[in-house]
């Protein structure tokens, strides 16, 4: 600091941000690079084509059917993982009986709190090879129920009609027990009196948690809504490992059409041009949920 506060700020900016400019902005570039050209991944020569791989891509049905599955993943995914977190982180924080000590939640809160966080300890590939196994036709647990009480049992993945829907049941099922603590914990942070003045004044449980939590904690539910579309955007883990995009390409992801497109196909200036289309995609996707989701802030002391 005897030389100044800027040399100190130089020196400890300096090498980070060229760090993250050669591992992060640097890839960035060569993928806009790659893009334009029709590069196989695997030979020296990349001849440039211009915009030919975009052109393409406009007139490739799998590529729009990836794209429309995503489509549906943003839609739903945020809503149930949103809504089931907290209607749960309610229950955990206020779903009780009142009594002399004020609101409390159901008995076991912490026990059940526990349970809901327990996908997050599991890596995703765990997670999709455990539900692959709970949807296997034959000796699946889920199947397995289903036969106990004499009911058919559907060959989950195995479908058109029902593969892509269990994937998307299994993402939500992976992320709620996150924004269930994560929305505890804000919740945690409300002075109880707002509750127990609103709950004395004849206020349902419902009415409570739409007319005083979701504004209270609407900054941590914007927040939720933005890592959920990124995570709808993506995908790729789940149904990589669960169904491959199958059957019949009815489970596909706009991710796992960039993959196959180049280690399976070798396309990697094809597949560069779908992952540029799919950096826009999703930085228009987090920009358009900010701004729907902005309002005041409301204050609480």
């Amino acid at each position: 600091m005897r030389h100044g506060k800027y040399p100190l700020i130089i020196a400890f900016l300096v090498p980070p941000l060229l760090l993250y400019v050669l591992f992060v902005i640097s890839p960035y570039l060569q993928a806009f690079q790659i893009s334009t050209t029709n590069w196989l991944g695997y030979s020296a020569e990349a001849d440039p084509v211009g915009m030919a791989n975009f052109r393409t891509m406009l007139h490739d049905d799998r590529v729009w059917n990836a794209i429309g599955n995503n489509a549906i993943l943003l839609a739903v995914v945020p809503v149930l993982t949103i809504g089931l977190g907290l209607f749960f982180a309610t229950m955990l924080s206020m779903g009780g009986r009142s009594n002399r000590a004020g609101v409390a939640g159901v008995r076991g809160s912490a026990f059940y709190r526990l349970v809901y966080f327990f996908p997050q300890v599991l890596s995703v590939v765990i997670i999709a090879l455990l539900w692959r196994e709970i949807y296997h036709p034959n000796n699946g647990l889920l199947n397995g129920a289903l036969r106990a009480v004499g009911l058919p049992a559907p060959t989950w993945l195995g479908d058109p009609r029902t593969a892509f829907w269990c994937v998307l049941a299994v993402m939500v099922w992976s992320n709620v027990g996150f924004y269930v603590v994560l929305f505890g914990a804000a919740m945690s942070a409300i002075p109880r009196d707002i509750y127990e003045a609103v709950l004395l004044d004849g206020a349902s449980r419902w009415v409570t948690l739409r007319r005083i939590t979701v504004p209270l904690l609407w900054d941590t539910v914007q927040v939720a809504w933005i890592y959920l579309a990124i995570a709808a955007l993506d995908g790729f883990i789940l149904v990589q490992l669960m169904t491959h995009g199958g059957p019949n390409f009815s489970s596909d992801v706009i991710g796992l059409r960039m993959y196959d497109t180049a280690f399976g196909d070798n396309k990697f200036g094809y597949a560069s041009a779908i992952g540029v289309v799919m950096l826009f995609l999703t930085l228009t996707v987090a920009v358009l949920a900010l701004r729907a989701a902005r309002r005041e802030r409301i204050e609480y002391s």
